[in-house]
């Protein structure tokens, strides 16, 4: 199922999206079927190599399930450039009204929409605009409902067990320095990247075309999955630095019960 998900986010923008021509849907076939077989390899193997909190949901559900909604909404609203239905204008209306709500100086949303090339369309900039709207909004409730579910359901300890190895397979505890220190200082740091992400991409993106090498925006697609990893990275970013926090909270909580544990017996053998 988690494989069939995965086949259905990569293949859904194009299968929404009208004109694709048959280059395209090679390659998107191409890739959807190695994103469904590194998914199914990932969970079914004992040791995994990449994806973390592979045994403590809902941290990647969360994750996809913003990345799916994000993804399944400018599909729908791109799609009503071409082929206008009322839920394509309900999409439209939806996303304008957010866009413009978070349409303020500096903000993220208005350097999505600066970051476009001199003489794009108005028409298209509006739309980019309430795709960044919509998409940020999207990302914000997934890190407040990821937030909510950690307080709620005590996770990742919600059985009682929790194994760092199997969950954490790009941290090494044997690096050097105390694990819950590190832990600490990687989940901050993410948090902080976390948020100043969506600022520093469109930067980027806008130095990029300044320095003669920018980015082709012609296509729909191209646009949406730009427009979904701009605001899903952040997102998945800052629930990676809270869960690792959470993460450090609890092996310092079992080491202090051992602590005291072994002087409460070490009183009693006195």
């Amino acid at each position: 199922m988690r494989a069939v998900l995965v086949v259905m986010l990569i293949v859904m923008p194009y299968a929404l999206l009208p004109d694709i021509d048959q280059d395209s849907t090679q390659i998107v076939a191409l890739i959807a079927v190695f994103g469904g077989l590194f998914t199914i390899v990932e969970y079914t193997a004992k040791s995994p190599s990449l994806v973390e909190f592979r045994d403590a949901p809902p941290f990647n559900r969360v994750r996809f399930s913003a990345l799916f909604a994000t993804v399944l909404s400018l599909s729908v609203i791109f799609r009503g450039e071409v082929i206008p239905s009322d839920i394509t204008i309900a999409f439209q209306d939806s996303g304008a009204q957010l866009g413009q709500a978070v349409d303020f100086p500096y903000s993220p949303v208005r350097l999505m929409v600066q970051m476009m090339p001199e003489g794009t369309d108005p028409v298209m900039l509006d739309r980019i605009r309430d795709a960044a709207g919509l998409s940020y909004l999207l990302s914000l409730l997934s890190v407040i409902w990821f937030v909510i579910l950690l307080r709620l359901y005590r996770w990742p300890r919600r059985n009682d067990t929790f194994n760092v190895w199997i969950n954490l397979p790009t941290f090494d505890p044997t690096a050097g320095g105390d694990v819950v220190r590190r832990l600490k200082r990687d989940g901050r740091i993410n948090i902080i990247l976390g948020i100043l992400l969506p600022f520093i991409v469109p930067l980027v993106i806008k130095l990029m075309a300044q320095l003669g090498t920018p980015i082709g925006f012609d296509s729909a697609q191209t646009l949406i999955w730009t427009v979904s990893a701009w605001a899903f990275l952040p997102a998945s970013i800052m629930m990676r630095g809270v869960a690792l926090s959470r993460v450090a909270q609890m092996i310092h909580l079992q080491r202090k019960r051992a602590y005291d544990r072994d002087e409460s017996r070490g009183a009693m053998a006195v």
